[in-house]
């Protein structure tokens, strides 16, 4: 499972997108396996939350909150929790699974916008 982050010189990564030129990208199911680090997760939540908000994309913002909200062991709306560490982090795999074919969906639409026959 391989996913990758847009925009972040940082990140743990999410998706990608190959037409931007600059990308860092990395493997994520490795990183928060191996690493655990939920505050990093939750910082790349944050920062990708309004990334995707500024592009107009609402599911994938909505998506980025919630790892947001886990990786500060916060429930899904953001509330205190009593969830553990690996309850997180299978949450943030499960949400990554659903960006994933959230971002191929609104790369299709900006490549069709944008006339991109890539």
């Amino acid at each position: 499972m391989h996913w990758f982050i847009v925009l972040s010189p940082r990140c743990c990564g999410l998706f990608h997108l190959p037409s931007i030129p600059q990308i860092q990208r990395s493997d994520a199911n490795s990183l928060y396996r191996k690493n655990g680090d939920l505050k990093e997760l939750s910082a790349d939540g944050h920062f990708l939350k309004g990334s995707s908000a500024t592009l107009g994309l609402t599911k994938i913002k909505d998506s980025c909150e919630k790892v947001q909200h886990y990786g500060a062991r916060k429930d899904e709306a953001g509330n205190p929790s009593n969830l553990s560490k690996e309850e997180c982090l299978s949450r943030i795999e499960t949400i990554l699974k659903v960006v994933k074919v959230e971002y191929q969906e609104a790369e299709k639409a900006l490549k069709r916008f944008y006339h991109d026959p890539s």
